[in-house]
């Protein structure tokens, strides 16, 4: 996903930045500078990582986390994420990504941590002890879904996260189950 969006940014500045933090900043600075429309695309603990050491101020500069510490940093609640890196950045709101490997779909949250999926990907939350009982919104649970997109592979995945539906259809990501293990694509970088 991130691939394509750099090749079609067409600039050559756009990539990865596993470890070139310095080059990112020094980056960042100039297109701040270009008053260019930017987006920081990056997992949650790395983004955190970056924000402490290389704040600037660039209200204009999208960023969206695609979520989790991944044994990296103490887990935090969404909303600490997010103003930590709103103040490093000195920005209105933090965007956010939910999907996973095993999944052709992602769900987007735009603002406060509202997810919202595609009409072919369904969530359901359900009781975390009887699998078969789904919750009614404002209730949290075990993370469920449906991904119509997954043709030939696995459409169905009962995930350790915890969330909570609301009433319009929106979701919300609370956290991981206990003693859940650590997972993540981002973790074939090591």
């Amino acid at each position: 996903m991130t691939d394509v969006l750099i090749r079609r940014s067409a600039d050559r500045r756009s990539g990865f930045f596993l470890d070139q933090w310095d080059e990112l900043h020094r980056i960042l600075v100039a297109l701040r500078t270009e008053n260019r429309k930017t987006i920081l695309l990056g997992v949650t603990f790395a983004l955190l990582d970056f924000a402490q050491q290389y704040p600037i101020d660039f209200p204009e500069l999208i960023v969206m986390e695609t979520g989790g510490m991944k044994g990296r940093r103490k887990e935090m609640v969404r909303q600490e994420v997010h103003a930590e890196l709103m103040k490093a950045f000195e920005i209105p709101s933090v965007h956010a990504e939910y999907g996973m490997t095993e999944l052709l779909s992602q769900a987007y949250a735009l603002k406060e941590g509202l997810f919202v999926t595609p009409p072919w990907m369904k969530i359901r939350i359900m009781d975390a002890t009887d699998p078969f009982a789904e919750l009614e919104p404002g209730r949290s649970g075990r993370i469920v879904i449906a991904d119509l997109a997954n043709r030939f592979s696995c459409a169905f995945v009962a995930t350790d996260d915890i969330g909570r539906m609301h009433p319009d259809g929106t979701f919300e990501v609370l956290g991981r189950m206990d003693h859940s293990d650590v997972r993540g694509c981002n973790l074939m970088v090591f």
